[in-house]
Protein backbone atom coordinates (compact mmCIF):
# COMPACT_ATOMS: atom_id res chain seq x y z
CA UNK A 1 0.00 0.00 0.00
CA UNK A 2 1.38 3.54 -0.96
CA UNK A 3 1.48 6.19 1.26
CA UNK A 4 0.47 9.37 1.39
CA UNK A 5 2.18 11.95 -0.21
CA UNK A 6 2.50 14.29 2.59
CA UNK A 7 4.98 11.68 4.72
CA UNK A 8 8.26 12.80 3.70
CA UNK A 9 11.95 11.06 3.98
CA UNK A 10 13.98 11.65 7.27
CA UNK A 11 17.49 9.85 7.08
CA UNK A 12 17.69 10.93 11.22
CA UNK A 13 19.01 7.51 13.03
CA UNK A 14 16.07 6.22 14.85
CA UNK A 15 16.37 3.12 17.69
CA UNK A 16 12.80 3.77 19.38
CA UNK A 17 10.73 1.31 21.06
CA UNK A 18 8.69 -0.89 19.31
CA UNK A 19 6.98 -2.40 18.95
CA UNK A 20 3.35 -6.80 19.00
CA UNK A 21 -2.09 -11.76 20.71
CA UNK A 22 -5.34 -13.88 23.06
CA UNK A 23 -6.03 -13.93 26.84
CA UNK A 24 -4.08 -10.13 27.15
CA UNK A 25 -1.57 -11.82 30.44
CA UNK A 26 1.84 -13.04 31.06
CA UNK A 27 3.30 -13.93 27.44
CA UNK A 28 -0.16 -14.59 25.64
CA UNK A 29 -1.36 -11.33 23.36
CA UNK A 30 -4.76 -10.34 22.21
CA UNK A 31 -6.24 -11.10 18.73
CA UNK A 32 -7.59 -7.99 16.97
CA UNK A 33 -11.18 -6.78 17.92
CA UNK A 34 -12.73 -3.48 18.09
CA UNK A 35 -13.61 -2.78 21.44
CA UNK A 36 -15.83 0.07 22.77
CA UNK A 37 -13.77 1.98 25.13
CA UNK A 38 -12.72 5.65 25.09
CA UNK A 39 -10.12 6.74 22.86
CA UNK A 40 -6.55 9.26 23.33
CA UNK A 41 -6.71 12.51 22.03
CA UNK A 42 -3.30 13.91 20.80
CA UNK A 43 -1.61 17.56 22.10
CA UNK A 44 -2.44 20.03 20.21
CA UNK A 45 1.72 20.48 20.15
CA UNK A 46 3.79 19.43 16.99
CA UNK A 47 6.17 18.70 19.76
CA UNK A 48 6.40 15.38 21.17
CA UNK A 49 4.79 15.28 25.14
CA UNK A 50 7.01 15.49 28.41
CA UNK A 51 8.00 12.40 30.04
CA UNK A 52 5.61 11.36 32.32
CA UNK A 53 6.23 11.34 36.24
CA UNK A 54 8.35 8.48 37.32
CA UNK A 55 5.91 8.61 40.89
CA UNK A 56 2.61 7.80 39.16
CA UNK A 57 1.00 5.03 40.91
CA UNK A 58 -2.31 4.57 38.67
CA UNK A 59 -3.06 0.99 37.80
CA UNK A 60 -1.63 -0.03 34.22
CA UNK A 61 -4.65 0.13 31.98
CA UNK A 62 -5.38 -3.31 30.00
CA UNK A 63 -3.90 -5.00 26.94
CA UNK A 64 -7.44 -4.39 25.61
CA UNK A 65 -7.99 -0.84 26.52
CA UNK A 66 -4.48 -0.06 24.87
CA UNK A 67 -5.74 -2.26 21.92
CA UNK A 68 -8.43 0.05 21.55
CA UNK A 69 -6.29 2.83 21.61
CA UNK A 70 -4.42 2.35 19.15
CA UNK A 71 -7.32 0.90 16.90
CA UNK A 72 -9.11 4.15 17.33
CA UNK A 73 -6.54 6.31 17.00
CA UNK A 74 -5.32 5.00 13.27
CA UNK A 75 -8.83 5.64 12.56
CA UNK A 76 -8.41 9.48 13.40
CA UNK A 77 -5.15 9.97 10.96
CA UNK A 78 -5.67 13.62 10.81
CA UNK A 79 -4.42 13.50 14.23
CA UNK A 80 -0.88 11.63 13.30
CA UNK A 81 -0.71 11.60 8.92
CA UNK A 82 1.48 14.74 9.14
CA UNK A 83 3.97 13.70 11.84
CA UNK A 84 4.87 10.82 9.64
CA UNK A 85 8.71 10.66 8.67
CA UNK A 86 10.71 7.55 6.45
CA UNK A 87 14.01 6.78 7.94
CA UNK A 88 16.47 4.95 5.94
CA UNK A 89 18.85 3.74 8.34
CA UNK A 90 16.68 2.50 11.48
CA UNK A 91 13.02 2.74 12.21
CA UNK A 92 11.97 6.17 12.73
CA UNK A 93 9.59 7.07 15.59
CA UNK A 94 7.74 10.10 17.43
CA UNK A 95 6.06 10.09 20.70
CA UNK A 96 2.72 11.40 20.72
CA UNK A 97 0.89 10.49 24.12
CA UNK A 98 2.44 10.70 27.05
CA UNK A 99 0.24 10.40 30.58
CA UNK A 100 0.96 8.70 33.71
CA UNK A 101 -0.60 5.33 33.19
CA UNK A 102 0.51 4.84 29.27
CA UNK A 103 2.09 6.33 26.34
CA UNK A 104 1.41 5.83 22.24
CA UNK A 105 4.26 5.90 19.76
CA UNK A 106 4.51 6.55 16.04
CA UNK A 107 6.65 4.31 14.12
CA UNK A 108 7.62 4.15 10.50
CA UNK A 109 9.17 1.36 8.79
CA UNK A 110 10.84 0.74 5.31
CA UNK A 111 11.45 -2.33 3.71
CA UNK A 112 13.75 -4.91 5.76
CA UNK A 113 13.73 -2.88 8.82
CA UNK A 114 12.96 -4.99 12.19
CA UNK A 115 12.89 -4.51 15.76
CA UNK A 116 14.87 -7.90 16.62
CA UNK A 117 13.64 -10.37 19.60
CA UNK A 118 12.68 -7.57 22.63
CA UNK A 119 10.52 -7.49 25.40
CA UNK A 120 8.84 -4.25 27.01
CA UNK A 121 10.33 -4.05 30.62
CA UNK A 122 7.02 -5.21 31.94
CA UNK A 123 4.46 -3.24 30.45
CA UNK A 124 1.40 -4.12 28.86
CA UNK A 125 1.48 -2.90 25.10
CA UNK A 126 -0.89 -3.13 21.93
CA UNK A 127 0.09 -1.52 18.58
CA UNK A 128 -1.74 -1.68 15.17
CA UNK A 129 -0.62 -1.47 11.67
CA UNK A 130 -2.24 1.91 9.84
CA UNK A 131 -0.49 1.75 6.47
CA UNK A 132 1.43 -1.73 5.14
CA UNK A 133 1.52 -4.96 6.34
CA UNK A 134 4.41 -6.30 8.79
CA UNK A 135 5.36 -9.50 10.31
CA UNK A 136 5.56 -10.91 13.70
CA UNK A 137 7.84 -13.64 15.12
CA UNK A 138 7.14 -15.21 18.96
CA UNK A 139 7.73 -18.26 20.31
CA UNK A 140 4.49 -20.78 20.77
CA UNK A 141 4.74 -23.68 23.89
CA UNK A 142 7.10 -26.43 23.48
CA UNK A 143 4.94 -28.42 20.35
CA UNK A 144 4.69 -25.14 18.51
CA UNK A 145 8.27 -23.46 18.06
CA UNK A 146 8.83 -20.64 15.95
CA UNK A 147 5.54 -19.01 15.00
CA UNK A 148 5.31 -16.40 12.05
CA UNK A 149 1.98 -14.20 11.73
CA UNK A 150 1.21 -11.56 8.62
CA UNK A 151 -0.21 -8.34 10.42
CA UNK A 152 -1.92 -6.69 7.77
CA UNK A 153 -3.37 -3.02 7.31
CA UNK A 154 -6.24 -3.16 10.12
CA UNK A 155 -4.71 -5.70 12.52
CA UNK A 156 -4.11 -5.38 16.19
CA UNK A 157 -2.21 -7.06 18.10
CA UNK A 158 -2.35 -6.76 22.50
CA UNK A 159 0.06 -8.53 24.96
CA UNK A 160 0.74 -8.86 28.27
CA UNK A 161 3.90 -8.13 30.40
CA UNK A 162 5.87 -11.07 29.83
CA UNK A 163 5.50 -10.84 25.91
CA UNK A 164 8.90 -11.15 23.60
CA UNK A 165 8.54 -10.87 19.54
CA UNK A 166 10.23 -9.19 16.99
CA UNK A 167 8.04 -7.33 14.41
CA UNK A 168 9.74 -6.54 10.77
CA UNK A 169 8.54 -5.60 7.66
CA UNK A 170 9.74 -8.01 5.21
CA UNK A 171 7.10 -6.28 2.32
CA UNK A 172 8.32 -4.37 -0.60
CA UNK A 173 6.54 -0.93 0.85
CA UNK A 174 6.83 1.05 3.59
CA UNK A 175 4.31 0.29 6.65
CA UNK A 176 3.76 2.99 9.46
CA UNK A 177 2.06 1.75 13.14
CA UNK A 178 0.98 2.99 16.75
CA UNK A 179 1.95 1.63 19.29
CA UNK A 180 0.56 1.71 23.19
CA UNK A 181 2.46 0.72 26.30
CA UNK A 182 1.29 0.80 30.32
CA UNK A 183 2.70 1.83 32.10
CA UNK A 184 4.95 3.52 29.68
CA UNK A 185 8.34 2.30 29.22
CA UNK A 186 10.91 1.79 31.18
CA UNK A 187 13.52 -0.33 29.68
CA UNK A 188 13.60 -2.78 27.05
CA UNK A 189 15.70 -6.13 26.96
CA UNK A 190 16.93 -7.47 23.55
CA UNK A 191 17.57 -11.53 22.88
CA UNK A 192 19.14 -14.02 20.32
CA UNK A 193 17.32 -16.87 18.75
CA UNK A 194 19.39 -19.40 19.30
CA UNK A 195 18.73 -23.53 18.99
CA UNK A 196 17.80 -23.74 22.61
CA UNK A 197 15.32 -20.93 22.33
CA UNK A 198 15.71 -16.67 23.60
CA UNK A 199 19.11 -15.67 24.71
CA UNK A 200 18.77 -11.89 26.10
CA UNK A 201 21.72 -10.41 24.97
CA UNK A 202 21.36 -6.08 26.29
CA UNK A 203 19.02 -4.35 27.83
CA UNK A 204 18.69 -0.40 26.69
CA UNK A 205 16.43 2.23 28.62
CA UNK A 206 14.37 5.75 28.22
CA UNK A 207 17.61 7.40 27.98
CA UNK A 208 18.77 5.78 24.57
CA UNK A 209 15.73 6.70 22.86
Amino acid sequence: MSLSPSISPDTRPALGPDTGLNACSGTGACSDARAGAGSTRLAGTPEPPPTPSAGDTRAPLTPSTLRTIVRELAERPEEWIQHVRLSTEERWYRRLVADGDHEVWLISWLPGQSTGFHDHGGSRGAFTVALGELEELSLGGPDQGLLIRRVPAGTARAFGPDYVHDVRNTAVGPAVTLHAYSPPLSSMAHYDLRAGGLVRTSEEGPEQW
